[in-house]
């Protein structure tokens, strides 16, 4: 038996405001059996308790912080000349969302 139903995952999808297709949604129910099979044979390993949790995949993970340094950057207007269509100080984009009132 599915610990994941369909009716849970559309109210998921609904809730994160994402519809779900037929398709997609067998898709996710899918992927779901997966983990759950996964998890359950991580369940099954011997003394699984006793191992150290990992805080990064290298153990000799070493990192050097570099110094800031400022640099000039290029003038607003130099910039501002390489666009078509300007509304002040900045570059005017087309809208890729329609905002609906």
């Amino acid at each position: 038996m599915s610990k994941f139903t369909k009716e849970m995952v559309d109210s998921y999808a609904d809730k994160l405001l994402i519809g779900l297709t037929e398709e997609e949604n067998n898709l996710v129910l899918n992927e779901f059996e997966i983990i759950d099979e996964n998890m359950e044979l991580i369940t099954k390993i011997k003394d699984i308790e006793k191992v150290t949790p990992m805080t990064h995949t290298l153990d000799d993970f070493t990192y050097e912080l570099r110094e800031d340094e400022y640099v000039e950057s290029i003038n607003i207007d130099d910039a501002l000349s390489n666009s078509d269509s300007t509304e002040g100080r900045q570059i005017k984009v087309p809208n890729v969302v329609e905002v609906t009132k």
